[in-house]
């Protein structure tokens, strides 16, 4: 599943492609993804034009001219694609939804799976973001916040990063990249971690966002941004899915467990 660095570049890669530019068509060629498309989808959305495009936790969010917006989630395999001449795209299985823009351009959402979602609603009252925790580079997510946690829950310091509840946007690739830059296993329940300790995994947090940012997301299985450029944080991995591989600070091999019903993957050395 595309998590915020991955949903971020593709939000930047549209931005200065999409904004300005009105919706013509809405071709909806399957309504059957994660939250069915009702049949008013496709009018709320033509006509309208594109003002801004923004992230919030793993949604795209298309500011539109009439105060609402075109809310995207991508679910485990969706991508959203930018095509320079619709007239001349060839339409694929599981391309779901295809939306013409006034430039001759077009978006085309394609999503094997099927678990992706969209929506045109107004993003201050949507329940899709209602219920969403701080953003993890913002400023409300911080080492106090983190740490008034412990003393509310059982659960693992990686079950809680991985809630969108506490903070959003992060998934099980950069939590266990986060929390060996942190150096805190991902097994360790909340409550234990120390207050310093709480101060190393909100750094770790932004230090590992701002990079994976920087280097356009992982394209770990078929992650490509809106433009179809691949995304180069893969090679740059400390831990996710390099068990039996040496640690590149230690050279201690890494190992795996599942917590939360996901693989998770730490250092037996650096983390604690």
């Amino acid at each position: 599943m595309p998590e915020l660095p991955e949903v971020e570049t593709i939000v930047r890669s549209l931005l200065p492609l999409v904004t300005g530019k009105a919706v013509r068509s809405v071709h909806v060629l399957c309504t059957d993804l994660r939250r069915a498309l009702g049949p008013c989808f496709g009018a709320s959305l033509t006509g309208r034009r594109i003002v801004s495009v923004r992230r919030r936790a793993k949604y795209m969010l298309f500011d539109l001219d009439d105060g609402r917006c075109w809310i995207v989630h991508l679910g485990m395999s969706g991508r959203l694609l930018r095509v320079k001449q619709l007239a001349s795209h060839e339409r694929r299985k599981h391309d779901h939804v295809i939306v013409g823009l006034s430039d001759g351009a077009g978006l085309v959402f394609h999503d094997p799976r099927r678990f992706g979602l969209m929506a045109v609603e107004d993003a201050a009252s949507s329940t899709l973001l209602s219920a969403i925790g701080p953003e993890p580079l913002g400023r409300g997510f911080h080492a106090e916040y983190l740490s008034g946690l412990r003393r509310r829950t059982r659960r693992t310091v990686k079950d809680v990063l991985m809630d969108q509840r506490v903070v959003a946007g992060l998934g099980n690739i950069y939590v266990n990249e986060v929390l060996f830059t942190a150096r805190v296993r991902p097994r360790r329940k909340l409550a234990s971690l120390t207050a310093e300790e709480c101060v190393r995994v909100v750094r770790a947090t932004r230090e590992i966002l701002t990079e994976a940012i920087e280097h356009r997301g992982s394209s770990i299985s078929d992650f490509l941004d809106g433009i179809g450029r691949r995304g180069a944080y893969q090679w740059r991995r400390r831990v996710y899915d390099r068990k039996g591989e040496p640690c590149r600070e230690c050279a201690t091999p890494i190992k795996a467990v599942v917590v939360g019903q996901r693989s998770s993957f730490y250092c037996p050395r650096c983390q604690r």
